[in-house]
């Protein structure tokens, strides 16, 4: 599954993510998480027309405001409603988040790993 999903990441301009089941929202948390580490520079769009997902965004903004989440971790991803919302924020690179790597951080011992 990991490897589908490693070929799936490279081949990807962009991640747009719309509602769906648990799977779906584990490749979203997935590709947002690597996104918020530095990992790729990738636009994470969440295209939500019904308001599905509000939830999961009310919950990283309390996330936020309780200080678990890092407000810059939280803006790697956009929230849009329409279809045309998110092929803009695609293409003006809306949520493509690449923070440079604190010293000691994890991700920057993940960039500077061997292979």
């Amino acid at each position: 599954m990991r490897e589908r999903k490693g070929r799936m990441d490279a081949a990807a301009d962009a991640f747009v993510a719309l509602p769906g089941g648990l799977g779906t929202l584990e490749e979203l948390l997935e590709v947002w998480v690597a996104a918020s580490l530095g990992l790729h520079d990738k636009p994470v769009v969440v295209l939500d027309p019904t308001g599905a997902m509000a939830g999961l965004a009310e919950l990283v903004d309390k996330l936020v405001a309780q200080g678990f989440v890092r407000p810059t971790a939280a803006s790697a991803a956009t929230w849009t409603s329409s279809v045309a919302e998110a092929l803009d924020a695609v293409e003006s690179g809306l949520g493509r988040h690449r923070p440079p790597p604190a010293p000691g951080d994890v991700a920057e011992e993940l960039l500077e790993a061997e292979p």
